[in-house]
């Protein structure tokens, strides 16, 4: 019997667990953000990532007001079944800042933000 990513993950207490969006092509870490059981079937289904926001309390489509877009190359889990890696195709920036990820900011060895 094979198993589900469903079957596998394990879901925090809220019942998220956290999903890593990396380009497909060039290996750049993207964003980080949360799913759920539905998101996850939905991203499935559609092939458009979607996620669950923890702030509005609902589904929502990367890029559903802004445009950019991720299409779902692969999903995976990791071995501990505690966090999601999505292979994606994303279409213009990945952050809500018009960064091109949501990693753009470095920290210096006193902790400083570069």
């Amino acid at each position: 019997m094979t198993d589900t990513v469903a079957e596998l993950a394990r879901f925090n207490e809220a019942g998220l667990i956290p999903a890593i969006a990396q380009q497909h092509d060039t290996g750049d870490v993207l964003m980080l953000a949360w799913m759920n059981r539905d998101s996850i079937a939905e991203t499935l289904r559609t092939g458009q990532v979607c996620y669950y926001s923890r702030s509005r309390q609902k589904l929502w489509y990367k890029g559903e007001t802004s445009g950019n877009t991720q299409r779902l190359v692969q999903m995976r889990i990791d071995c501990d079944g505690d966090t999601i890696l999505l292979l994606v195709d994303q279409t213009g920036p990945a952050c809500h800042t018009g960064a091109r990820n949501c990693f753009y900011r470095s920290v210096n060895s006193n902790g400083e933000i570069a």
